[in-house]
C-alpha cells in the first residue's frame, strides 16, 4: 500500500496466536505505521489482562504499538461473550490523544442515539483498573 494512504485502520482479529499471529507482528505494525497518514488513528485488538496468558499477549501487542507510535493508549471495555467480559483494544496515533484531543461537543452535534456510546464512557474507557495499569508499566 501507499504510505500514508489510511485515515483509520481497526484490527479486531482472532487472538494473537495461530493464524492470526501475523497480525500482532513487528512488520504488521511498521506497515501500519507507514501507510497511516499523520492524522490517521489505528485501533486494534489488544487481549485481555484478566487471565495470565492473555496479558501476556496484551503486553506484548501494547509494547509493539508504544514503541512505533508517539501515542499509545489502551481502552477497555464489556464483552460478554469473550472470555472473562473484560477486554482491551488499543489506540494510536501519530499525533492524537483520545482524551485530550476528545471534542464531545462534535459528536453531541451529530445528534445520533446509540445504546452503548457517549461522551462520558469515552473519556471512562480510557481509566483502566489498577491491574490493567500496573500489567501495562511493566512495557
Amino acid at each position: 500500500q501507499k504510505d500514508k494512504s489510511y485515515d483509520l485502520i481497526i484490527v479486531d482479529s482472532t487472538d494473537p496466536i495461530g493464524p492470526g499471529e501475523g497480525l500482532f507482528s513487528n512488520a504488521f505494525y511498521d506497515d501500519c505505521y507507514r501507510i497511516l497518514s499523520d492524522d490517521g488513528i489505528l485501533i486494534n485488538q489488544h487481549e485481555s489482562a484478566f487471565f495470565k496468558n492473555y496479558q501476556h499477549e496484551m503486553r506484548r501487542a501494547h509494547k509493539k504499538i508504544k514503541d512505533r507510535f508517539p501515542v499509545a493508549k489502551v481502552y477497555h471495555f464489556h464483552q460478554m461473550i469473550y472470555p472473562s467480559g473484560s477486554w482491551l483494544f488499543g489506540f494510536a496515533s501519530k499525533k492524537y490523544d483520545p482524551i485530550i484531543d476528545h471534542k464531545p461537543e462534535i459528536w453531541e452535534n451529530f445528534g445520533l442515539k446509540t445504546k452503548y456510546y457517549n461522551s462520558n464512557l469515552h473519556k471512562a474507557a480510557f481509566a483502566l483498573p489498577t491491574y490493567i495499569k500496573e500489567a501495562l508499566e511493566h512495557e
